[in-house]
């Protein structure tokens, strides 16, 4: 949270808003799609460009969303996480929402381009996905309130987005690509039970049934731990079928180390402010040595 008078934030405030910590879920899957096209004998490498341009959207169009929405609802009005810019009164609702929606139409325009160029089926991917991702915690039943936020968050940040550009850049989806799909998915969940542990009391007297509030405190940390686990083992069981050079995306497993300690000592409120920036860091150590690990066995 910023101490910063709102007429101070200026522009600043619309960053704070897009929650950068959260961005390397919306690259990391790219990074690792494109490292399972390079498999593929017919490679259009340029499309990636705009595979991670959607992806970046989407993030930042889901972000300004919930702002919105859980500033309308009030479910913002006391937190002791980064800046909401509706909830905190440093923007209106309306050009929240406007922003949110600004950044939905830029997913739209780039995912057609690439829909043009590869299939129109993508069209329907891109309105399933901006549809799903407003009504996160918009609309009259947002299902990031009956606690199903992790299950958006892996199948479209984790299984569509990486086997998404694997289709746009080769025109092919493979094994190795669901299989990779699974540990961006993973560890981009695991952002999102960070933060929602930490707004376990806020989201509690709100109404806002997240999964972290439905489990528990010690269970979501324990869900945590899980979600790294298993985006290990994902990780080896991947070098089997790709390379050894595939075991180095272990290298961001081990880099959230201190985020899984933090959470086992039982790192409360402003505390997982810290392990939030620290898993984003892990993620992004991830994706680039899993992607590089990937594509030096494949090529």
């Amino acid at each position: 949270m910023t101490n910063e008078p709102s007429h101070a934030l200026g522009w600043k405030k619309w960053i704070l808003g897009a929650r950068p910590r959260t961005l390397p879920a919306a690259v990391v899957p790219v990074f690792i799609g494109m490292a399972c096209a390079a498999s593929s004998e017919t490679t259009f490498w340029w499309r990636a460009a705009l595979a991670g341009v959607v992806s970046l959207a989407l993030q930042v169009g889901v972000n300004y969303a919930n702002d919105y929405s859980d500033g309308i609802k009030g479910t913002d009005a006391v937190r002791v996480g980064p800046l909401r810019l509706v909830g905190s009164g440093v923007a209106s609702a309306s050009s929240v929402k406007r922003a949110a929606l600004m950044a939905f139409g830029c997913a739209a325009v780039t995912g057609l381009a690439l829909a043009i160029v590869t299939s129109w089926l993508l069209i329907l991917v891109g309105v399933v996905s901006i549809a799903a991702a407003w009504t996160y915690t918009g609309g009259p039943r947002p299902y990031g309130y009956a606690g199903l936020g992790e299950v958006f968050v892996f199948v479209f940040f984790g299984v569509v987005a990486t086997l998404g550009t694997e289709y746009v850049v080769a025109e092919q989806m493979t094994l190795m690509g669901l299989l990779a799909s699974v540990v961006a998915g993973c560890f981009a969940c695991s952002l999102l039970v960070i933060n929602n542990l930490r707004d376990i009391p806020g989201d509690t007297v709100a109404g806002k049934r997240t999964l972290a509030v439905k489990l528990g405190d010690v269970k979501t940390r324990y869900l945590f731990t899980a979600l790294l686990a298993i985006a290990g083992v994902v990780i080896i069981v991947t070098s089997f079928k790709a390379g050894p050079s595939a075991l180095l995306g272990l290298v961001g497993v081990v880099a959230a180390k201190p985020a899984l300690d933090a959470v086992a000592r039982g790192a409360q409120g402003k505390d997982l402010i810290s392990v939030l920036g620290a898993v984003g860091k892990a993620q992004m150590i991830m994706g680039l040595t899993y992607a590089a690990g990937i594509a030096i066995a494949l090529l």
